[in-house]
């Protein structure tokens, strides 16, 4: 079992109540934090990257009309074929037939590796030779729910640790100033919150949202006391420490959900100097704000987004989700009844992602950073209820990855000649999960957590490095 650091839990057994001084102290000065000698990397092989960044489309983008490309979907547009539908057998027991159902888009052939892709995309299209891409994706879950959950967490019903919590868990973080693990303007369905949390993991390592799913400022509240000095705030910041420090005293060194929440307010004394440079854009050139789409109303917010993720990804941050979605019954992507809905999310998406891309890589930074872009599942490629939408697909669907030791300009896996479901190079989510975190550096089969007598991982006890995509 991969072994949580304990040092600090013994510094405070040892210093007790006056540890809260001298860690003021330590902080006003600019030094690192007590614990920081606690959180090097712990590392199983040499890693790839040092970070990822999750693009998460809420909701299932449509493989067949983005990157999967299906010639015959429009030869043979309007045939009826029987397809071995999940949610059909479940109400009636047997297959059912189907329309097929042409894309509305068109699909070209971009970059020196000549790969497919839809007009929806063609800013993210310019960079086709960056991606690695997996179409033979297979997931568990025909709903959002229990799709998204297994696709953050690793199981569709039980509470378990968030893939950033597993990442932040094993490698410690690379900024004592600020969080490991961030989740960007996140849903509150669908899992809400245990998309991101530590479950049965410290509670150190759970992700902090910054925003939410519907919009509003990408800030952080409360950072400072108005009309406070930065003297009387690092006396009263060392009067709560000695305090905390005693009530943890009296309870016991082993109460980690109160040690928790003395390391918040510690960070969150720490990010004070920190988080107020990195969430002002106002840093960035005019050509930086334009490239993310920061001047166009239908851009601009997940410009933001995207931007805010370089920054981060620059400070150190372990794991940073950029959700797209909302908090509504029907997330984002999920066009059952109006496909052509997709191009307007398509809009809001494409020009920030290059721009994350195309910024990562001038910077140097995309060699060990994880650009990770997917949905929770795909959709059908024939017509839902023969009417102008597309059901849920967990069979066959689109994942791409770039930078990180991902080979560049590769195509692994394929669905069938309708795109319904993954017949060469499946990968299933679990799969997904063991790689990623093979190229941090983990082996997802050590790296676990003793909880209520057995040996948890991420992958539960499935899960292969698919070491055909890898460089």
């Amino acid at each position: 079992m991969l072994p949580y650091y304990s040092g600090r839990r013994q510094m405070l057994q040892v210093t007790a109540c006056g540890f809260g001084a001298l860690a003021a102290n330590s902080l006003l000065a600019g030094s690192q934090s007590p614990a920081a000698a606690d959180l090097a990397p712990t590392l199983h092989h040499p890693p790839r990257a040092k970070r990822i960044i999750f693009l998460f489309m809420q909701g299932g983008v449509s493989q067949v009309d983005s990157f999967d490309y299906k010639p015959l979907l429009a030869d043979r547009d309007g045939e009826k074929l029987t397809f071995d539908d999940s949610r059909q057998l479940a109400k009636t027991g047997q297959a059912t037939q189907h329309r097929l159902m042409r894309s509305p888009w068109k699909f070209r052939r971009y970059g020196e590796s000549g790969r497919w892709a839809s007009e929806l995309f063609p800013n993210m299209a310019e960079h086709i030779d960056e991606m690695c891409m997996l179409h033979g994706m297979h997931t568990e879950g025909v709903a959002h729910g229990p799709a998204t959950l297994f696709l953050h967490c690793g199981a569709t019903n039980f509470i378990r640790p968030s893939f950033g919590s597993w990442a932040l868990y094993g490698l410690g973080s690379e900024n004592q100033n600020l969080p490991g693990f961030v989740s960007i303007a996140p849903s509150v369905g669908n899992g809400g919150a245990r998309n991101y949390g530590s479950a049965f993991l410290p509670p150190q390592v759970q992700g902090t949202a910054l925003g939410n799913a519907n919009g509003g400022p990408l800030s952080i509240d409360s950072l400072t006391r108005a009309g406070l000095g930065d003297r009387d705030q690092s006396e009263q910041f060392a009067l709560l420490q000695k305090l905390n420090q005693c009530q943890l005293q009296r309870r016991g060194p082993h109460d980690v959900e109160l040690e928790a929440a003395l390391e918040s307010h510690e960070l969150a004394w720490r990010m004070q100097g920190v988080a107020p440079e990195v969430l002002d854009f106002s840093t960035e050139t005019a050509h930086t704000q334009n490239m993310y789409g920061l001047n166009n109303p239908k851009t601009k917010r997940y410009g933001e987004r995207c931007l805010l993720a370089r920054r981060l990804c620059e400070a150190g941050v372990r794991f940073i989700q950029v959700n797209y979605g909302d908090n509504s019954a029907n997330p984002a992507w999920d066009q059952h009844s109006n496909l052509p809905k997709h191009a307007d999310h398509a809009q809001a998406v494409d020009q920030p992602i290059a721009a994350l891309m195309q910024d990562l890589k001038q910077r140097g930074l995309l060699e060990d950073t994880i650009i990770w872009w997917g949905s929770e599942f795909g959709r059908t490629p024939y017509a839902q209820n023969n009417g102008t939408g597309r059901d849920h697909n967990p069979r066959g669907f689109t994942v791409w990855l770039a930078g990180g030791g991902f080979q560049p300009g590769r195509s692994h896996g394929a669905t069938d000649e309708f795109g319904f479901q993954g017949v060469e190079g499946r990968v299933h989510m679990h799969d997904l999960h063991a790689t990623l975190l093979h190229q941090l550096g983990l082996d997802h089969k050590r790296l676990t957590f003793e909880h209520a007598g057995r040996n948890f991982r991420l992958t539960d006890v499935h899960g292969r490095v698919v070491q055909d995509v890898l460089s």
